[in-house]
């Protein structure tokens, strides 16, 4: 959440994309985590699968809005005059 808001506030689509790219990695990194504690008895089965599911809706919204900027003529709040 937090590279999304900063990408957002920097006020321009490239930079917005890198930190959208960001907070997707940041989301499969989760998911790497959430292996991790189900291999070690942190989490229960069904918690996980909750989680993990949670992570892919996640993921899909960011990756959604990522391919719209990519395809969008919108450059950003700083380059309005």
């Amino acid at each position: 959440m937090a590279n999304i808001a900063e990408g957002f506030e920097r006020g321009g689509r490239k930079e917005f994309l890198q930190f959208l790219s960001m907070a997707k990695g940041s989301n499969g990194e989760l998911k790497s985590h959430l292996y991790v504690d189900l291999d070690q008895n942190y989490i229960a089965q069904n918690e996980f699968d909750n989680l993990l599911q949670e992570t892919e809706k996640i993921g899909g919204k960011i990756g959604g809005l990522i391919n719209y900027l990519r395809k969008t003529d919108i450059r950003g709040s700083k380059y309005k005059l």
